[in-house]
């Protein structure tokens, strides 16, 4: 069966964060898109320099916890007034001061799994594959380079970009692609 290829990228490295951030800015603002930054650390000014939208995070978080919130009181609720209602000291039956500490741990809880499950998932990952991982040089973005991903439509001639790239201080460009097989 014949190998299909579905995208390329050129791969640009960067003596300095500083310069990838730079670099990063200035192709968004030429009218590229899709690109993405890899960098042992997270870098300042990364994000806005790709034009990312702000975090969803936050709205994540909350929707966790107000989740674990009713689930808890809901739960408190059916199990302590209508399955089984227990008269213990006088109690009464819905007494949610009662409730507050098994309510905070569901909320925590279940605002955790949001973060985690939705990080993974704004993520894409697990990503297990990517063409620029097949790169041998690439393998310096976990430890001391600065690398920047064009995405670059198949069959095109990539020249440009390159020489862009290059204009920007790039020490190294190269072209990888994706093939499905």
């Amino acid at each position: 069966m014949e190998a299909k290829v579905l995208d390329s990228w050129v791969l640009a490295e960067f003596a300095t964060p500083d310069a990838l951030v730079d670099a990063t800015r200035q192709m968004r603002e030429k009218g590229f898109q899709g690109m993405d930054t890899y960098s042992p650390y997270p870098l300042h000014g990364g994000s806005e320099a790709l034009g990312l939208p702000p975090s969803r995070v936050p709205f994540i978080a909350l929707g966790g916890a107000l989740t674990g919130m009713v689930t808890a009181l809901a739960m408190q609720t059916w199990m302590n007034t209508i399955d089984y209602p227990l008269n213990i000291g006088g109690r009464p039956l819905l007494s949610l001061p009662a409730w507050v500490p098994i309510t905070f741990e569901l909320t925590v809880l279940f605002c955790a799994f949001g973060i985690v499950f939705g990080l993974l998932g704004l993520s894409k990952l697990p990503q297990p594959y990517h063409p620029a991982f097949e790169f041998e040089g690439f393998r310096s973005a976990s430890t001391h380079g600065y690398w920047l991903s064009v995405p670059h439509p198949t069959g095109q001639d990539a020249t440009d970009t390159t020489n862009q790239l290059k204009s920007l201080g790039a020490t190294q460009v190269t072209i990888v692609s994706g093939e499905n097989e």
